[in-house]
């Protein structure tokens, strides 16, 4: 595959890994965050921060984007000084921030009025993830262009798939949400209980990780809160705004989720109590306090 100049836009927690992963597969690579500094480590390998994502666009044959919130994507492609502001025929966009269906479908429209290509392509796996370079990416668009990008998603995940056309790999992602938030608070439950019962956590923890309670949370989580680790792989912000998405999709829909709506309750008692910087595994923080 020959090596083509590559943008970049969104150096957080899970971003800078991302890029860097996808460093030996670029000519040029070229970088984007609101807070600059936040590409230093990234400059260090040799890529190269501009000062707008318009520029990035103008640079790149292909872009990739992973931001925080919709309104971030909003900004990031149809900002003044954003990626579609004067954007080339023939570049390839692919947006991995979890977002809006909708918002997806509306980037991949006007990329196609501007002769441009798109895919959405959410990614699960936490900073853990990211850094190992063992996502999961899923993803939607045309096949042709996403035949394109897969040499780059085999950089930065292990699981990726195309999940059908555009807006598709973000309906996934809100599934894969879903999943999440139910065995989030079955962990946290768990490691309360264990806790009242004078268990040894740590050993409950890999005993029953091991029979048909198994899930990436045990593995991945429960010893951060165990070890009284609240670091954000993913903010708890972050999976507030994830879980209000696949609401307003599910209501959409027809569909009721009393699960996923009781878990986001319980989360959003922690983001008003100014704890929303925290990663997802202190939702145990919230249950200790109704106790």
């Amino acid at each position: 595959m020959d090596k083509i100049n590559v943008g970049w836009i969104g150096t957080g927690v899970m971003g800078r890994w991302m890029a860097f992963h996808l460093l030996p597969l670029a000519k040029n690579m070229f970088v984007y965050n609101r807070t600059l500094s936040k590409c230093d480590d990234l400059v260090k390998e040799g890529a190269i921060a501009l000062n707008s994502p318009m520029e990035i666009g103008q640079k790149s044959e292909i872009v990739f984007t992973m931001v925080g919130h919709p309104q971030d994507v909003q900004e990031v492609y149809f900002g003044k000084e954003g990626l579609f502001a004067k954007a080339k025929k023939g570049t390839l966009f692919v947006d991995m921030t979890t977002t809006k269906p909708s918002l997806a479908k509306e980037i991949y429209a006007q990329a196609k009025q501007i002769d441009c290509d798109f895919l959405d392509a959410p990614v699960s796996g936490g900073d853990v993830g990211a850094r190992e370079a063992r996502l999961s990416i899923m993803v939607g668009g045309d096949d042709s262009t996403y035949n394109k990008v897969l040499p780059y998603f085999e950089k930065m995940g292990k699981s990726i798939a195309l999940q059908g056309p555009a807006g598709a790999g973000q309906h996934t992602k809100m599934a894969n949400q879903i999943v999440i938030a139910g065995t989030m608070i079955g962990v946290s439950e768990a490691l309360l209980y264990a806790k009242r019962a004078n268990l040894d956590g740590n050993t409950m923890v890999q005993t029953i990780a091991k029979g048909a309670a198994a899930c990436w949370t045990l593995d991945n989580l429960a010893p951060r809160v165990l070890k009284g680790d609240f670091n954000p792989g993913f903010m708890i912000d972050h999976f507030v705004k994830d879980m209000k998405i696949a609401l307003e999709e599910s209501e959409s829909m027809g569909i009721k989720l009393p699960g996923l709506a009781l878990v986001r309750e319980l989360y959003q008692v922690l983001v008003e109590q100014g704890s929303g910087k925290l990663g997802t595994q202190a939702l145990v923080l919230a249950l200790e306090k109704l106790t």
